[in-house]
């Protein structure tokens, strides 16, 4: 399970686990935040292929804050990516 606190949002913290063998995201939790939406975009990138969750999340903006919960997601699993890469 990695961790990753956010930037500019309401939710404070995105904890999610990758299945790295098949480069899947396999489960995602939001601490606070919009709970219903925050639930929503955890089930609708389960099972995805964590480019195509960062490519189709990655800029989302809230409110005029230049990020939103979706594009923390996205951040975070990019920066997984480049610790994962050395």
């Amino acid at each position: 399970m990695a961790t990753y606190k956010t930037k500019g949002t309401c939710s404070t913290q995105i904890d999610f686990e990758i299945d790295e063998a098949t480069d899947t995201i396999k489960s995602v939790r939001f601490t606070r935040g919009c709970n219903g939406n925050t639930q929503g975009v955890a089930k609708l990138v389960e099972g995805m292929k964590v480019d195509d969750v960062i490519s189709r999340l990655s800029g989302i903006d809230c409110a005029g804050r230049g990020t939103s919960c979706p594009d923390q997601l996205a951040r975070a699993l990019t920066e997984y990516r480049e610790k994962a890469a050395g």
